[in-house]
């Protein structure tokens, strides 16, 4: 069973959309996942506008990859690649830190995650 950035079991990201690489609805990853989907965040027009303009569409739907589409405040497991991004052009959403899968703490500090959590709920 995959842990999180606690060390604890990994919890469900989001069953409504149902998310994950392998939508499971868990953030959980492989090595097939080259984007690293290991970030739940809680989805912003903000962030949802900044992913679109860096060539990501996620408001849009598509239903041949099992996308719904994303509006605000839905929770979905982003490339932690692209949390980085916004994080650095001040557009990062929140997170679900329980639902965030453990490899994640490779590349950043708790302090910093920590800042940008919500409740798991």
């Amino acid at each position: 069973m995959a842990s999180n950035v606690f060390g604890e079991p990994l919890v469900t990201c989001s069953d409504n959309p149902k998310t994950g690489f392998f939508r499971n609805g868990c953030c959980d990853t492989c090595a097939e996942d080259v984007g690293q989907h290991t970030v739940c965040a809680r989805m912003t027009v903000e962030f949802l506008e900044f992913s679109q303009s860096r060539g990501n569409d996620l408001s849009t739907p598509r239903p041949e990859f099992q996308f719904p589409g994303l509006k605000e405040g839905d929770f979905w497991c982003i490339c932690m690649n692209r949390w980085f991004e916004a994080y650095e052009a001040g557009m990062a959403p929140k997170l679900k830190l329980e639902a965030c899968h453990i490899s994640l703490l490779e590349f950043a500090d708790m302090e910093i995650l920590e800042k940008f959590a919500v409740a798991a709920n």
